[in-house]
């Protein structure tokens, strides 16, 4: 019997041991991307971060069209003006925050990131995209362009 015990306590201890690492690969893999911007910003808000990822790298390419909601002209500047630019904080959007963009019908706002080099005097970068959700996706429907002000 105590023979059985020890053979018993073994198995599990190693199904303990299987079951601690199987859960810290999950949780590696769940935490990791877009799943660690669903869990800070929910499922809508990390869509609206990877939308913006994309849409940033296409216009840096000189090929964002596929973004542009239909009907829509967005001011999106030079592709060298996306060049480096990142999505910052996603939220629906505000009207109170945005009225200029209240007629063209967003259901999302996110800022974006320029990088730091750029950031000089007097230069003029993206600050804002704004997105409206159709049975496609999301779409552009306008972009706030932001001049750098010394000591900003």
């Amino acid at each position: 019997m105590e023979i059985d015990d020890l053979d018993r306590r073994r198995r599990f201890k190693r199904a303990r041991a299987a079951t601690a690492v199987l859960t810290v690969a999950s949780l590696s893999v769940f935490l990791s991307s877009c799943a660690l911007d669903a869990l800070i910003w929910g499922f809508d808000g990390a869509e609206v971060i990877k939308t913006t990822s994309q849409f940033a790298r296409a216009a840096a390419a000189g090929d964002a069209s596929a973004f542009i909601c239909a009907g829509q002209d967005p001011p999106l500047g030079e592709p060298r003006d996306w060049e480096g630019v990142t999505p910052e904080e996603p939220e629906q959007f505000v009207s109170e925050y945005w009225p200029d963009q209240v007629p063209r019908d967003p259901d999302w706002s996110i800022n974006v990131y320029v990088p730091v080099e750029r950031q000089t005097e007097g230069a003029v970068t993206p600050g804002d995209v704004f997105y409206q959700e159709t049975d496609n996706g999301l779409c552009v429907v306008d972009v706030v362009w932001v001049t750098v002000i010394e000591g900003q």
